[in-house]
């Protein structure tokens, strides 16, 4: 067990906790990290990108001149490749770009994100995060107060309407929930902020 400091909404200390070893002090396999990128950015793919083949382009039946004594290459089409306005030879088509990483894997580089974001001292524990109303400026003072002005990803342990449309509309900011987090997220953020009751749930799913 390791202890981390937690702190109020004001970025005043109030105590300190236990956190698992297991899942946040682990040495991070950086190979096993890109790898759960990599499938993320290939999820989040659409592939919808298309492009027209010869066959797709409108116009083009009637052989443009006939085979030979012109003095012109032979010509079948004039929506063949080589033309303006033909077809794309070998163009993208919708396809899905998706695949599925093994369950250990996963939860290796889950492990191995947040251990890197304790050791870079990236992680703020919050005792939790509670708004009167929708206010923006509620979410960005307490930014401000833990240290967190740049990119931020706030973890809660369940829904929380209040705080994810005040955090919405400040740039930079992401909100999470246990079940939703995900590798390059964790990564990809400056400081990696978490209520206490997240932190109980992520040691029970990945302890």
């Amino acid at each position: 067990m390791s202890r981390i400091q937690v702190f109020d909404m004001a970025g005043n200390e109030v105590k300190k906790m236990n956190i698992s070893n297991e899942v946040f002090g682990i040495e991070p396999n950086e190979a096993v990290m890109h790898a759960a990128v990599v499938n993320y950015l290939a999820n989040q793919r659409q592939g919808t990108q298309s492009t027209l083949t010869r066959t797709e382009v409108r116009g083009g039946g009637r052989k443009p001149w006939r085979q030979k004594g012109t003095g012109h290459a032979r010509q079948g089409s004039i929506r063949a490749p080589q033309w303006t306005h033909g077809g794309i030879a070998l163009g993208p088509k919708p396809r899905d770009y998706s695949y599925s990483l093994n369950k250990k894997v996963k939860r290796l580089a889950l492990k191995s994100a947040l251990s890197s974001k304790v050791a870079a001292k990236d992680m703020i524990v919050l005792d939790k995060i509670e708004l009167e109303g929708y206010k923006t400026k509620a979410v960005a003072d307490m930014l401000k107060a833990l240290g967190a002005e740049g990119k931020a990803l706030i973890v809660m342990p369940e829904v929380n309407q209040k705080v994810i449309k005040s955090a919405n509309n400040i740039e930079g900011v992401k909100t999470a929930l246990v079940n939703t987090l995900n590798v390059y997220d964790i990564l990809n953020c400056d400081k990696f902020i978490v209520v206490v009751e997240a932190v109980k749930k992520i040691e029970e799913v990945y302890a």
